[in-house]
């Protein structure tokens, strides 16, 4: 059965305004389904089929005049010389909402829409399920062990053998093909350590010398995870642009289900009771903002901060009330502390909002000194959906 997607209105939004519009996003986040059960009368092609990518590649024109008014083409990754045949089309008939494409992050793909299709396409990303998207919300435990993914989220007796197997065929295949990594045992190294790292701050030099490659040749991996979306670095709040881009970045991985299967975790208790479990929370919280961010369209925009006395806050976003400071911990029971570093944050920021929020496992919503807000982990949702711009 299908399960209604949070990204669903700003693609009727998108295709409402541009002639293209592409859906992009990890392996298995549900792009297909999307478009299928979101798109019903629209012709549906996928390059899955491979008798459709011989007839793309061998008269691309021949294979767009099957479609007069719109058309899905999906894994659009796999033909992406098409994107130049698109161009010339759009160029001559703008009409909103003619193509709809999805694709996996590549790199070639992407390429081809930044050369082929720039003020021609809207870019959404479709993430694992959100909590705005789990009805109920599972509990801590269960929601840690299984992930987002639709696959083990709405089938949770798959995930062992649903998570392995992306590791093997996604992660560790798919991803060092992009960029034809011949030293696969470094590779490999380098996603148990980024899966380690997870909630901590980005040492390209600690890693480079971990798995014994330069720092260059790690930045680059590192860089290939995020692009292929299995992870996230956040920059640290500055003022000025320029720290911004070359101070230490937090990072995270996309998926606790993910998590948990590469750093060996025995189960969802052992996880959150072990020193993974403040991490494993963190990481949590912060990518249910992201994918709130993505899926209502918007550039994500997330940050962390530490100030000069080594007060930090966890995560930073911009909401319609300013820069909202996020403290993100596993706790049931809040103190003054945990408030500290919000205030600090709002007395040195003149865009700050006028309270801090602290996101743990309360049973309910609480004040805390300085008027900041304590809330309940499964409280977030609604509480982005009120505040993203």
């Amino acid at each position: 059965m299908y399960r209604s997607r949070r990204i669903a209105e700003a693609l009727r939004a998108a295709r409402q305004q541009l002639p293209v519009v592409l859906i992009t996003g990890p392996r298995q986040s549900g792009k297909s389904t999307l478009v299928r059960n979101e798109l019903p009368d629209v012709p549906y092609v996928t390059f899955d089929d491979p008798l459709e990518v011989d007839f793309a590649r061998q008269d691309p024109n021949g294979f767009l005049d099957r479609f007069d008014d719109a058309v899905v083409l999906d894994e659009i990754q796999l033909v992406p010389e098409l994107m130049r045949y698109l161009k010339m089309r759009v160029d001559t008939d703008r009409r909103p909402g003619r193509y709809v494409l999805t694709g996996s992050q590549q790199f070639a793909m992407m390429e081809q829409v930044s050369e082929s299709l720039a003020g021609r396409v809207a870019i959404l990303e479709l993430l694992p399920l959100s909590l705005a998207e789990r009805d109920p919300i599972p509990p801590l435990t269960d929601l840690i062990w299984v992930g987002g993914y639709p696959e083990p989220a709405l089938h949770p007796d798959r995930r062992d053998l649903w998570v392995r197997g992306y590791v093997r065929t996604y992660v560790e295949r798919d991803i060092r093909q992009m960029r034809q990594i011949a030293d696969l045992a470094a590779f490999e190294q380098l996603i148990m350590l980024a899966a380690a790292n997870h909630g901590q701050e980005l040492n390209v030099a600690r890693l480079s010398r971990q798995v014994g490659m330069s720092q260059p040749t790690v930045k680059a991996w590192m860089g290939l995870l995020e692009a292929a979306y299995l992870g996230v670095a956040v920059p640290p709040y500055f003022r000025n642009l320029g720290k911004r881009l070359v101070k230490a970045r937090k990072w995270y991985l996309l998926d606790s289900a993910l998590v948990c299967e590469l750093t060996r975790q025995p189960s969802a208790e052992a996880a959150l009771a072990g020193a993974m479990g403040g991490p494993l929370f963190e990481g949590m919280v912060v990518v249910e903002v992201l994918k709130a961010m993505a899926h209502a369209g918007l550039r994500p925009e997330l940050y962390h901060w530490r100030s000069h006395d080594q007060l930090e806050v966890d995560l930073i976003i911009r909401t319609r009330d300013g820069l909202q400071p996020i403290e993100i911990k596993l706790t049931a029971t809040p103190t003054a502390g945990h408030a500290a570093p919000l205030s600090r944050f709002i007395e040195l920021e003149p865009d700050a909002a006028p309270k801090g929020l602290l996101v743990c496992r309360v049973d309910r919503e609480r004040r805390l000194p300085g008027g900041h807000l304590a809330m309940p982990w499964q409280a977030l949702p609604a509480w982005l959906e009120g505040r993203l711009a």
